[in-house]
């Protein structure tokens, strides 16, 4: 392993951040031998989030930085909520951000036979016992924030009773809940976490791994800073909500006499806008039908941001933006969807789809004739080149992009109006056609000026509208799902119940939009921006000839206005 120092490089000296400052003056104190090794270390009850997102980026991108190295590690300590679902879920989105953890891949579960001989340790060195209260017994003697705990009954056990239950816990013999090892630590510490907390539980449920060789459980905060100091792990990177659980981290530590033992670091957790980061209550959602499951692209989590269209790198860029600090705050979700705008801009191909068609007949366009159009893939990418496009008689345009009575300031079609069609011609509206029962517009009647040729050396015409539009001949049918925030507050978890703020117009679902003849073939994840509509990605579930597009993001970036608001004040 590479040493900072003998590198060269300077980038590392200079910290970007506070956990870069204690990184840099441990390898100056020659701490750990100038090793830095983190490790990412969910828990298999879920799908990560975006919140996960900031950690696997801070964590893996520190160990890039100073050559160190970065372990995936799943803290399996609970097999009532695990599942091997979550791990290959887990292990893909990792993959997916771009991080690789090598032949580093490990489980808690790996060190259950050295976490029980750790606990076995600490019974003998008279520094855990055996206790009989039951859960809600515990918390009643473990007293308040401002009322110190009473020690339990049975405290004062000898190391050979304590041995020996605990033994016979591991055999299976004591019914679920009825013992737990706990730390014997101080009732009367400030921090409610020191107050003897529980090690082990008695819990029948099948392991993921382990099957049902064991039948107790190691706590979190027991494996989890022994599952790093077994692994060699130098600088524990974790949120803010395991602060005050830092005291029991380094107890167990010393305790267990761990030589050389890893520094625990909090950072500010991520709070986004208009969403809830709780893995507890992202499951409440899955599990009571208020989404389609955990990839839904309402969803924070890191595939339902992937199946919305979202990509690694506008998601790196995002926890890099938002940097690492020590207080809480919230940010608003209009910074993650401006980076996605940013990487798709360059490179997400334009075309045209029409959302809610409306059919135009151009009257002095031949019936039989066809033109190929050109148009260019991307305007800010010339090297994306161009493509063809058909242009018929009979087009589609946007509902929207027609009024009968237009305002002022409407510089779309309108009776008598002209406009531009996009790569193609200037079209006039010359009458209206209405359903006669119910007088809804159902077509327009056009002429086009054939002088006006997008790209002709003799077009000078101009005209202030331009519109997209397709042919109608040649249109594929598709479905288009638009997506909205999924809570409808700022932060949802202000009320008690966090789901009566969610958004009942969070998914729209279209039917029958029109899209361009060569979006007929378009593979699942393919991403595009639809001209005037947004960013666009095909639907896994895609199949057939009738394409499902995801809106990824509209065009209008609230963001950039922000940014632009503070530049200028």
């Amino acid at each position: 392993m590479k040493n900072h120092e003998a590198t060269g490089e300077t980038d590392v000296k200079k910290p970007v951040n506070f956990i870069q400052s204690i990184i840099n003056e441990d390898l100056t104190n020659n701490r750990n031998d100038g090793r830095v090794h983190t490790r990412f270390p969910p828990e298999p009850n879920g799908y990560l989030h975006i919140g996960h997102a900031k950690s696997i980026c801070l964590n893996f991108g520190i160990a890039a930085r100073y050559g160190g190295l970065c372990n995936l590690r799943f803290d399996d300590t609970n097999p009532s909520k695990e599942e091997v679902e979550y791990v290959e879920s887990i292990k893909a989105d990792v993959k997916w951000l771009g991080f690789d953890w090598d032949d580093r891949l490990f489980y808690a579960s790996d060190y259950f036979e050295q976490l029980y001989e750790y606990a076995v340790q600490l019974i003998k060195d008279g520094k855990a016992y055996v206790c009989d209260l039951s859960a809600e017994q515990i918390r009643e003697y473990r007293g308040t924030l401002t009322e110190p705990g009473k020690p339990s009954p049975y405290r004062d056990r000898s190391v050979e009773e304590n041995l020996d239950l605990f033994r016979r816990m591991r055999a299976g013999e004591f019914p679920d809940g009825s013992r737990v090892l706990r730390a014997k630590i101080d009732m009367a510490s400030p921090n409610l976490n020191m107050r003897d907390p529980v090690l082990y539980r008695i819990m029948r449920a099948t392991h993921h791994r382990t099957g049902d060789k064991w039948c107790i459980y190691p706590m979190y905060d027991f494996a989890h800073p022994l599952s790093d100091a077994i692994e060699g792990i130098t600088h524990s990177i974790c949120t803010c909500e395991f602060e005050d659980h830092r005291p029991l981290y380094d107890w167990v530590l010393e305790a267990c006499k761990i030589k050389n033992p890893p520094r625990q670091i909090e950072f500010a957790r991520l709070n986004l806008s208009h969403t809830v980061m709780s893995k507890r209550k992202l499951r409440q959602l899955v599990e009571e039908g208020y989404v389609r499951g955990w990839d839904d692209p309402r969803m924070p989590t890191i595939s339902g941001l992937r199946r919305r269209g979202y990509t690694p790198e506008a998601i790196r860029d995002f926890c890099e933006r938002i940097g690492v600090a020590k207080a809480n705050s919230i940010v608003d979700i209009a910074m993650l969807e401006h980076c996605i705008r940013e990487d798709l801009n360059l490179r997400a191909p334009r075309v045209m789809a029409v959302l809610r068609p409306l059919r135009v007949v151009i009257e002095n366009y031949p019936e039989d004739r066809v033109e190929m159009l050109d148009a260019e893939n991307n305007p800010e990418n010339p090297g994306m080149g161009s493509r063809q496009i058909p242009f018929s008689r009979v087009i589609y345009i946007e509902r929207d992009d027609f009024m009968e009575d237009p305002p002022k300031k409407f510089f779309r079609l309108a009776p008598g109006r002209e406009v531009r069609l996009k790569h193609a011609y200037i079209i006039k509206c010359e009458r209206v056609v209405k359903d006669e029962q119910t007088g809804a517009i159902i077509e327009l009647r056009c002429t086009y000026d054939p002088a006006t040729r997008s790209g002709m050396a003799t077009e000078t015409r101009k005209v202030k509208g331009t519109l997209h539009w397709v042919s109608a001949a040649h249109a594929v049918e598709a479905e288009v799902r638009l997506y909205d925030h999924l809570f409808l507050k700022e932060s949802p978890d202000e009320d008690e119940d966090f789901k009566a703020n969610l958004n009942p117009n969070s998914l729209e679902t279209l039917t029958g939009c029109m899209v361009e003849p060569g979006l007929a073939s378009a593979a699942p994840g393919s991403r595009y921006q639809f001209l005037r509509q947004g960013y666009f990605s095909v639907d896994p579930d895609t199949s057939g000839n009738k394409p499902v597009f995801n809106r990824i993001v509209s065009l209008k970036d609230t963001w950039a206005k922000i940014k632009k608001a503070q530049e200028n004040r």
